[in-house]
């Protein structure tokens, strides 16, 4: 047996709205990620000469900065995120359950 104010709440146009944002935020988010970590990946299997390049005077080559910048682009992408659901997600989950209360 389903507790009313969680059906109230999956009744909701706003929470299914919720859902579907949240996911399409989220499997996009996910796809830039396999995107970004598998070529690097098939960089390095299939590329090594060129991660191998020195940049420089020759103390470090391109792979490193190209592996900081998928660091770096995690990070972002994550801080992406989080802005985007403090902002977003955050006031309609409270609206929904305003909404439920009733």
């Amino acid at each position: 047996m389903i507790d009313p104010t969680i059906a109230r709440i999956q009744a909701n146009p706003k929470y299914l709205e919720l859902k579907r944002r949240r996911n399409t935020l989220g499997w996009t988010l996910a796809a830039a990620m396999l995107v970004a970590y598998y070529g690097f990946i098939c960089l390095i299997a299939w590329n090594k000469a060129f991660l191998s390049t020195p940049i420089g005077a020759g103390v470090t080559t391109i792979g490193v900065p190209i592996g900081l910048g998928l660091i770096v682009f995690t990070i972002l992408i994550t801080l992406y995120y989080v802005n985007h659901a403090n902002k977003e997600f955050d006031g309609l989950t409270a609206e929904i359950l305003e909404e439920a209360k009733k």
